[in-house]
Order: structure tokens, then sequence, then C-alpha cells
């Protein structure tokens, strides 16, 4: 718990350009992926669900080596904490994207919570905070909690 308070009190420790603009072809992949379309999302807005989606780092990209999420993920899978499981997501959308706009996001670690006995094992609640900017302008948030765990034995 003392690695997970020295890490929150970073803050906004990590910073991520994403590698390209909000742009109408990755939109338009996106929809067909999602199985929904807008004509308002055909024509240079990108829907406020996407924003992760410009500053992941994909295939052959790696995340920062100050990302205190996996910072903090390493630390608990040392400590014998080897499972994962999404537990929920909380996003804000400020504004609607637009093509042409650069995104940064920021990352912080929020909070540590446990050891807690679950359902699945012995473990801790990992929640992160991510910030989505164009310019000084924040334009979306997200809360991220997972839970990071010993797996129970399984009765034989």
């Amino acid at each position: 718990m003392a690695e997970a308070d020295r890490i929150i009190a970073l803050g906004e420790a990590s910073e991520t350009a994403a590698p390209h603009p909000v742009n109408q072809p990755t939109i338009s992949a996106w929809l067909d992926a999602m199985g929904y379309d807008n004509e308002r999302f055909r024509i240079g807005e990108a829907p406020p669900s996407m924003a992760q989606v410009w500053t992941m780092p994909g295939l052959g990209r790696r995340r920062a080596d100050d990302d205190p999420l996996h910072s903090m993920m390493g630390i608990l899978t040392d400590e014998g904490f080897t499972a994962v499981l999404g537990t929920n997501c909380e996003q804000t959308y400020e504004r609607y994207l637009e093509v042409g706009e650069e995104l940064r996001v920021t990352t912080a670690l929020d909070s540590v919570v446990g050891p807690k006995n679950t359902g699945m094992g012995l473990g801790y609640f990992v929640t992160s905070r991510n910030r989505w900017y164009v310019g000084d302008e924040l334009v979306a948030t997200m809360l991220f909690r997972v839970l990071k765990f010993v797996p129970k034995e399984k009765a034989s």
C-alpha cells in the first residue's frame, strides 16, 4: 500500500499524445465495427465514446514507462496477485471531437483498495483515471477499475 500511496501522490503521472489526429477513416471503421450508424459521425464528428480509441497503444506500441496503472499492476503481480478481472468503467464526455483535432491523455492512479476477499479470490481493486485533452481543454474522463487477485483454489 505504501507503493500505491506513492504512485497516487504523483497525480497525472503519465501523458501520451495520440499518434494520429481524429480522422474520418478511423471513425467510419469504428462505426462499422460497432454496427452503429449516424450521419453526424460520417461528416466530421467522432462519437464521444471513441475518446480512448485515439490514444490506445495498439499492436507494436508500448505504454509509457511511467504509466501508473501498469506500474501498480506489475507490483501486485510481483506479490502473487496474478489474475485480473475488469469490474467497471465510468466515462464522462465534455464534448464531441472533430476531425483534425489532436488528443493527449493523462493517466493517474486514483485508488487501490484491499486486500478484499471476493468470490474470485483475495485481491485489490485498482482504479485509474484517464483524462483526454485537446490542447488544454478537457474533453473526456474515464475511471477504470479492475480486481487484481490471487485465484481461489478449485474444489476437487
